[in-house]
């Protein structure tokens, strides 16, 4: 039996602050890890900043599409049970995620807090295009703009909204849980600051971390912790 079900089972407003490690599962390499993206490729920040995607369009695309793109990717687990709770209205999902499988999951609640890969749009006309479009070409049919997804690229702020949201969501939270996220990237991991501090934050990775307030870690595999978590 989980040990921390009791947890779930008496919170009313669950928030999950979820990173690349909850998709890693699903087929979709994570970023920072041995095995990531970042060090499978030393200049991938710049691939994914503003400033390559202004410089060398072309370039910023074929790094996309080649690096970030797994469409038959499918939720795991992890997301299933999240998503399950949003829809019972007792929880909300803020990601780091860009990779659309909470929305597959059928997540209510949920602020994708880097945007979206799928949700294209043309930088010229602002028009939005279907992702299978964008990966056919990467100029807008319309007008010959360049498509871009609407994710945050390094040089380039959090829309004021999935602030707006996130912190909303946080401030009402009674039970916050930290999941595939080493929380070290901000202004993310500054969210945290904004639990109220008689409210637990609970943790489940596979290495330790030292968060801040009314913290507890599980170490262990999200996938097998949510295996065992009961939906109520």
């Amino acid at each position: 039996m989980l040990k921390q079900q009791a947890l779930f089972d008496s919170a009313h407003h669950i928030v999950f602050l979820t990173g690349a490690g909850v998709s890693t599962a699903s087929g979709i390499p994570d970023f920072r890890s041995a095995n990531g993206l970042y060090k499978q490729n030393q200049n991938a920040e710049y691939f994914l900043s503003h400033r390559f995607f202004m410089s060398d369009p072309a370039g910023f695309y074929d790094f996309c599409k080649n690096n970030l793109y797994f469409p038959e990717a499918r939720p795991n687990v992890i997301h299933e049970k999240q998503a399950a709770l949003t829809r019972l209205d007792k929880a909300s999902v803020i990601t780091q995620n860009i990779d659309n499988l909470y929305e597959l999951a059928g997540t209510k609640h949920l602020v994708d807090f880097h945007g979206n890969l799928f949700d294209v749009y043309c930088e010229k006309c602002h028009a939005h295009v279907p992702v299978e479009e964008y990966l056919q070409n990467r100029l807008h049919k319309t007008d010959q703009g360049s498509l871009r997804p609407n994710i945050v690229l390094y040089d380039e702020g959090i829309p004021e909204r999935a602030i707006r949201q996130s912190l909303a969501a946080i401030q009402e939270a009674d039970l916050v849980v930290v999941v595939g996220t080493s929380m070290k990237v901000y202004p993310f991991a500054g969210l945290l600051e904004y639990v109220r501090p008689d409210v637990k934050i609970l943790a489940v990775n596979q290495e330790p971390l030292n968060l801040p307030g009314n913290f507890e870690m599980v170490v262990e595999d999200a996938v097998d912790f949510f295996a065992q978590l009961k939906v109520n």
